[in-house]
């Protein structure tokens, strides 16, 4: 280039080729294609230093180009020593090399996608604080491992078709139980209940030859846990009298399937919500499917679900009790064991512990406002819950 070319005063000095962050991609000591300067990255569909992205998106968001004019027939030679000194000739040589003027954002837009990594990166960062966070909170201690190992032995032990549920299951129809699922679902037929509602005489004879056993599922489960033993007789009544149906609910919405939609009951009878409703629990089925829906996303295992039971059992507010404090006690190292195995599994979703405690509480709302719906079908068995609970709870 000629000694006058050397006298071109540049429109503004480069920006300073930043140290900082080089992407991966790039090989070591790559070369802005622009000027041959070190490249910092792939700028509007090239590889470029920071200089020339710089030049280049001021020229289109300025509207500069027209104003360029080369003194020397447009034919000078652009390097990382002579850029500065024709902008004409550098930004031809953007274009030849294939900078996408389209790529170039003006102001609002160039601030709006700031904005929007901005939040992209804070949004990582809180997602890595909490995945830190959830690997640095305590898991079980040696005493919670065995508290656990118990209330797990126990829930298996009085789960019916344990995990085999699914294989073991048989649909309801209009003329009884079988294998697979029923075609005539809600054509058998209908009687008027007391309080208006319409019930399914098939259903509801199915559903109070397993009410029983469930109940006493239940009863077997609490007998299996040295904390509830221990506590007084009447006590022990109050607790599976108010927890029962809770324990029933949790146990079929535990067994929710998404593909034919239904809940098994007892870990043998497969029933869709309306045939759970007409069946004699009314408005009490949607809160169990309900419950059902949203637990699938949990993924409960087993000992999750008798952790469940055993916070639910041992709850001090039910009425009548005399060791309200004992209890209160109980479902607090249980609770803290839940807690510290949740912590231990690092569950996948988000807030995990909360949601789960949320379900809990939502149960007992739920079952406290809507269980007279299932006294019509419980007292048919000849009792509520707690009928010769006494019998029951002696040891044998």
């Amino acid at each position: 280039m000629s000694e006058q070319a050397d006298k071109c005063n540049p429109r503004w000095k480069d920006e300073p080729i930043q140290n900082g962050y080089i992407p991966s991609y790039l090989d070591k000591d790559e070369l802005c294609v622009v000027c041959g300067d070190k490249a910092t990255g792939y700028h509007y569909r090239c590889i470029t230093c920071e200089g020339c992205k710089g030049f280049f998106r001021r020229t289109i968001q300025k509207n500069l180009n027209p104003t360029y004019a080369c003194k020397y027939e447009s034919k000078c030679i652009i390097d990382k020593v002579t850029r500065n000194q024709c902008q004409e000739c550098r930004f031809k040589k953007c274009l030849a090399v294939g900078m996408a003027t389209d790529l170039v954002l003006d102001d609002s837009k160039r601030l709006a996608k700031r904005k929007l990594i901005e939040e992209n990166r804070e949004r990582r960062r809180r997602r890595e604080e909490l995945q830190k966070t959830a690997w640095d909170r305590p898991e079980p201690s040696q005493e919670e491992w065995e508290l656990i190992r118990v209330v797990t032995e126990a829930h298996v032990a009085t789960n019916a078709q344990g995990n085999h549920w699914k294989q073991k299951r048989k649909f309801l129809s209009a003329v009884g139980v079988k294998e697979s699922k029923p075609e005539d679902i809600g054509s058998a037929p209908i009687i008027n209940a007391p309080e208006g509602s319409k019930v399914d005489i098939e259903a509801f004879s199915q559903f109070t030859k397993i009410i029983t056993p469930a109940i006493t599922r239940v009863v077997d489960f609490a007998k299996k846990l040295p904390m509830f033993c221990e506590l007084p007789c009447e006590d022990q009544i109050i607790l599976l009298k108010g927890c029962c149906m809770e324990i029933m609910s949790l146990r079929a919405a535990v067994r929710y399937d998404p593909e034919s939609e239904t809940l098994t009951l007892n870990g043998e009878m497969a029933v869709t919500r309306g045939q759970l409703k007409n069946g004699g629990l009314g408005v009490v089925s949607d809160a169990i499917f309900d419950l059902g829906v949203s637990l699938s996303s949990f993924n409960l295992n087993d000992t999750e679900v008798a952790l469940l039971q055993a916070v639910i059992l041992l709850s001090s507010d039910r009425p009548g009790l005399t060791s309200v404090e004992r209890i209160e006690r109980c479902q607090e190292d249980f609770l803290l064991a839940f807690e510290h195995y949740i912590n231990h599994r690092k569950h996948t979703v988000a807030h995990f512990w909360p949601k789960l405690l949320m379900k809990v509480t939502d149960l007992y709302k739920k079952s406290s406002d809507r269980l007279q719906g299932t006294q019509t079908l419980i007292h048919t068995q000849g009792g509520t819950p707690g009928k010769n609970l006494k019998k029951t709870l002696a040891p044998r």
